[in-house]
């Protein structure tokens, strides 16, 4: 009887596990059709972010975020988050195999000082549809996720995207809300400086401040303006279809 009692219970979990696993599969199917076209509302991560906020009493935080279209981005802007996150976004699928491998090598001999490897669209994908934090199951189910997204979605929609949900520091969601907040105008007016500071905090919004910017962040912002002019400047938005 009890073995019988105990298969009953392992069938029943198998049917739970696989409704699911089915109804996570049609949401984010449906999340990459559907964002492929219409504005993005919020984020996984600004939904993660403002309950983890509430959890710990705190009620005065407000996840922000106010989309707009590429067409109402300053090009400086696009070519800063490719400059300092991922200067090979026009010619991988989703997955950089070449920096993954560079980064395996690098952290292997440096175990105190990790280097990352994820390209703009696994970004998106992170911040839109998954969670926080470091697991082999949400790589996984990230590493998928963005082969499917970059098979369906345009690489000026994965950058369009990326711009209107990532995290520019407390709160702050999104370029338009970042350039209003720290400069007071809207992103399609953002200069090359100010472009490149605020993409120079985007490895840690939380950690790195552009509102009050630390000498680590100011280096980065300098190089970040050096590599966007080694690329091309805006000719190379252009030559890659990217705004």
């Amino acid at each position: 009887m009890k073995r019988g009692g105990g298969g009953k219970l392992k069938a029943a979990l198998k049917r739970l596990l696989l409704r699911v696993l089915l109804v996570l599969v049609a949401f984010w199917g449906g999340g990459i059709l559907l964002f492929s076209f219409l504005p993005v509302p919020f984020s996984a991560v600004m939904v993660e972010r403002q309950l983890s906020a509430w959890l710990t009493g705190d009620f005065s935080y407000v996840a922000h975020s106010d989309w707009v279209s590429m067409d109402e981005i300053s090009p400086w802007m696009a070519l800063a988050v490719v400059a300092a996150e991922d200067q090979r976004f026009p010619d991988h699928w989703g997955l950089d195999v070449e920096a993954i491998e560079k980064a395996l090598s690098h952290n292997e001999k440096h175990e105190n000082r990790i280097r990352g490897a994820s390209t703009l669209s696994q970004q998106t994908v992170k911040n839109l549809f998954l969670w926080d934090g470091k697991s082999w199951l949400r790589k996984g189910l990230e590493a998928g996720l963005t082969v499917t997204t970059e098979a369906v979605w345009t690489k000026r929609r994965i950058l369009t995207v990326y711009l209107n949900i990532a995290e520019f520091g407390d709160g702050i969601f999104g370029v338009e809300e970042a350039s209003q907040r720290y400069f007071h105008k809207p992103a399609s007016r953002l200069t090359m400086s100010e472009a490149a500071l605020l993409a120079a905090v985007l490895p840690n919004p939380i950690r790195y401040k552009a509102a009050a910017p630390s000498g680590y962040v100011r280096n980065r912002q300098a190089w970040i303006m050096r590599q966007m002019q080694q690329l091309g400047g805006e000719g190379f938005l252009q030559s890659n279809n990217l705004h």
